[in-house]
């Protein structure tokens, strides 16, 4: 499902101007484990990766499918690269979001962290992320998105995370794809207000270098000072700066945000948060609603 212009112009101004949030649905290899437990599904209950990732699939079917996942409230959500490779009642993940959904599809495309060094850690190498791009444009999704961690308010290494960032993202941008930028600070660093004062004057500078008419999106923790990247949201290089969750409860996450009127949210852990598999579809529905009920008021 190669897309036409009007479907990635569609899709352009709904993840721009659209009232709802991002869902995150793109916890890969690492963390997988960790969010199958959060669901009911324990260790024992595969015995490879393949299995695993089928497990994983099945989880996220059942959110994309549940009567409370549509556009009314989600904008687009965020895919692992074997969800994007899969189906969901028999169509393309990306095309069922955008088809039967009516969300944009994204798709997770770092490799994970490097090891720590000066307060960071950057991206590992990506050196199959061209074939990757390709096959991502072929599969019909918009864009993409990539994570690095900032752990301490460290000049030399925030600025390392950021022009890697971006350097990936111009790549991106040449594939046809919208990048999601994502240079997360941890909530539990005793620096994080001012990491987060050093990253934003990082992440202007580098939007400042860009071409005419490059796009971006930010995915950026909730800051400590409410409304400290209003400015990056009004930049014309911006298409929308979105909120991660960062381990945050789903009320907590909520009430930060709600402070940040230029954010929408693009929450993992906090829009699972309470599903169980063994639940029965109407205590599944019911959760997940009460979760993205929440989490669309706090981006409203």
């Amino acid at each position: 499902m190669v897309k036409d212009g009007s479907i990635q112009q569609a899709q352009f101004e709904r993840i721009a101007t659209g009232q709802g949030f991002i869902a995150a649905l793109d916890q890969s290899g690492g963390s997988t484990p960790k969010a199958l437990k959060l669901y009911g599904v324990e260790e024992d209950a595969y015995s490879n990766d393949d299995e695993m990732f089928g497990e994983i699939h099945k989880m996220r079917s059942r959110i994309i499918t549940a009567t409370s996942f549509d556009q009314e409230k989600i904008l687009g959500a965020i895919l692992f690269e074997k969800t994007m490779d899969g189906a969901i009642e028999g169509k393309p993940t990306a095309t069922y979001l955008w088809e039967d959904c009516g969300v944009v599809p994204f798709l997770k495309v770092d490799k994970g962290l490097a090891d720590e060094e000066n307060g960071v850690q950057v991206m590992k190498p990506m050196p199959e992320l061209d074939a990757l791009l390709s096959r991502a444009v072929e599969a019909g999704i918009f864009g993409t998105k990539m994570r690095s961690v900032v752990k301490e308010a460290n000049v030399e290494g925030i600025k390392a995370v950021v022009a890697q960032q971006f350097d990936v993202g111009k790549q991106i941008v040449a594939a046809g794809l919208c990048p999601i930028i994502e240079p997360e600070v941890d909530i539990n660093s005793p620096t994080k207000g001012e990491a987060e004062v050093l990253l934003k004057g990082e992440i202007l500078s580098q939007l400042n270098a860009l071409d005419e008419g490059t796009k971006v999106t930010l995915k950026l923790t909730i800051p400590n000072e409410a409304g400290i990247y209003d400015e990056l949201a009004d930049h014309p290089a911006v298409v929308r700066v979105v909120a991660l969750s960062g381990g945050y409860s789903t009320e907590d996450a909520c009430e930060r945000l709600s402070k940040n009127s230029k954010m929408i949210a693009s929450f993992s852990r906090a829009l699972t948060e309470g599903l169980n598999v063994a639940m029965s579809d109407e205590e599944y529905n019911a959760a997940l609603g009460a979760n993205i009920s929440k989490i669309y008021a706090a981006s409203l």
